[in-house]
């Protein structure tokens, strides 16, 4: 039974990693490609390790993937979040079809951002 759920983890993860390869490839900008990566991707890994905890039943095991998806649920949206905010005052346009800025020059270094639809 343990196998079973295992296994059920084990491909739960990895089709998320492959949503989060999908992703990459098909979405329009740096922002939406980085959201659909940190969100699924560490989804996926968490799935996995959770399944490989079930499999082996060791501690020693389970206390590093423990440690490894709290790291992980920690660290990835903090470091997206910064890529991000770098991006967008570096000059990165938004894709055009975004509707909503809310950043919209606030916190800006310098001068107001554009938005890429007039440029």
């Amino acid at each position: 039974m343990t196998e079973l759920l295992s296994g059920t983890l084990l491909l739960l993860g990895t089709l998320f990693i492959l949503l989060s390869a999908v992703g990459i490839l098909k979405m329009p900008d740096l922002y939406t490609r980085m959201s659909a990566t940190t969100k699924a991707s560490t989804l996926g890994i968490g799935l996995v390790l959770l399944g490989t905890i079930l499999y082996w039943q060791d501690f020693g095991i389970a206390s590093r993937a423990i440690a490894i998806i709290l790291f992980l649920f920690l660290t990835a949206p903090v470091a997206a979040h910064i890529i991000g905010r770098a991006a967008y005052f570096g000059g990165e346009p938004l894709w055009k079809e975004t509707r909503i800025d809310e950043l919209g020059g606030r916190n800006s270094p310098g001068k107001k951002r554009e938005r890429a639809e007039k440029g």
